[in-house]
């Protein structure tokens, strides 16, 4: 089976390199400009673009300073957000043409499988030179490079995302250890096995600095070196909290990964929630879109609806309504005590199961029945389900 797999490497150019690179966004700005102006006058497809930009560079001889295929990948840019453009207006959303690309929005060119060359920890590019990279993770020699995205930050830093295609074959996954997890404000996650981990809300914590910087930013005058020089500060902040949100991100969904075969997680509707403005701001720091796509790539992923997830008692089912305030669950009927968000994942736990054996073809797996139970007093509803049977999946991916 073909999979795709991406590596992301810092580059370290030097000056006279990183003057090329600068003049390569700025070339493929232009032209992505002068495409998007022949667009305005009707669909144009790839070819159609493509001998515009051999047009373009018969008046325009500078063009040939830079790699060719590089330049034609801007023609496939704009016909993948023509089609995306096309299908909304399909869909009855109204939308208008494409928009001329401003310098501090463009920041990405492409060589595609062509014009590079990755060798001793430097990134060969057609017409700009030998650019140092931190290799941090090795390409095998059977991971097949198909391109390479190179991308300006906001602050100035520039980064190679390398794409290798590579052939595997699927092992089969033994499908024993199954949690579901709550994701909340408090704590970011609860665990059906009782774990629970607290929020770090790293936007929350550099609210000063940041309310500081912008204060500095808007003092000044508009288009002066100070005030440039007080949006990259601004700029700088918040590239902090993006990297100390993802590191956060990335190491627990990897635990997660690596302890459990399946995860069961809610379906949340995160656009009608961030409506309640008193929670909006901790909702978008928290990152539960990014930790969701994360454990989609590394794990076996499962989203069950979130209906009544909260207010269900885990042990009898009885519905117990609750406010946001009110943190600990109980239930008057089986009289259940325990946190909300414990009870919420065992809910998780409970539903997924449910799904997740009613979803899988038929012809891929061997399932047997499933008993969830309660282990102790703390409430631990054990994910060992030996005592159903011998629980293996045959599960193709």
């Amino acid at each position: 089976m073909m999979l795709r797999r991406s590596f992301k490497f810092r580059l370290y150019p030097n000056l006279t390199q990183w003057k090329k690179l600068d003049n390569t966004l700025d070339a493929c700005r232009w032209v992505y400009n002068k495409m998007i102006e022949q667009t305005h006058n009707g669909f144009l497809s790839r070819n159609e673009m493509n001998y515009f930009l051999t047009e373009l560079k018969q008046e325009e001889f500078w063009l040939y300073n830079y790699h060719s295929k590089m330049l034609q990948m801007i023609s496939t840019q704009i016909n993948g957000a023509q089609k995306a453009l096309l299908d909304l207006n399909k869909r009855g959303i109204k939308k208008g043409k494409l928009k001329f690309a401003k310098y501090s929005e463009y920041n990405t060119f492409v060589y595609n499988q062509s014009g590079f060359e990755i060798k001793n920890g430097f990134l060969y590019l057609s017409k700009i030179g030998k650019i140092k990279m931190i290799q941090h993770r090795q390409i095998s020699e059977n991971h097949n490079i198909k391109q390479v995205t190179v991308t300006k930050s906001k602050t100035g830093k520039w980064f190679a995302c390398v794409l290798c295609e590579l052939d595997v074959i699927i092992p089969k996954i033994n499908l024993t250890k199954l949690v579901g997890i709550d994701v909340g404000i408090k704590n970011f996650s609860y665990d059906s096995d009782g774990c629970h981990i607290s929020n770090p809300l790293n936007f929350k914590k550099m609210l000063k600095p940041i309310a500081r910087v912008q204060r500095k930013m808007f003092r000044r005058q508009m288009d002066s070196k100070n005030r440039k020089k007080a949006v990259r500060f601004y700029q700088i902040i918040h590239e902090r909290v993006r990297n100390r949100r993802k590191d956060f991100l990335h190491k627990l969904s990897t635990a997660y990964a690596r302890k459990y075969d399946v995860i069961f997680v809610e379906k949340l509707t995160k656009l009608n929630m961030v409506k309640n403005h008193k929670i909006a701001r901790n909702i978008l720091d928290s990152g539960w879109s990014i930790f969701t796509n994360m454990l989609d790539y590394k794990s076996l992923l499962v989203e069950v609806p979130a209906k009544n997830t909260t207010v269900e008692c885990s042990r009898c089912g009885n519905l117990v309504p609750k406010s946001l305030a009110v943190r600990i669950h109980r239930c008057s009927k089986c009289n259940l005590t325990l946190d909300r968000d414990h009870n919420a994942s065992i809910n998780i736990l409970k539903k997924g199961v449910e799904m997740f054996q009613i979803k899988l073809p038929q012809e891929l797996r061997k399932v047997t029945p499933v008993e969830i139970s309660m282990m102790s007093k703390k409430q631990e509803y054990a994910t060992n389900l030996s005592s159903s049977g011998s629980q293996v999946y045959h599960f193709v991916i």
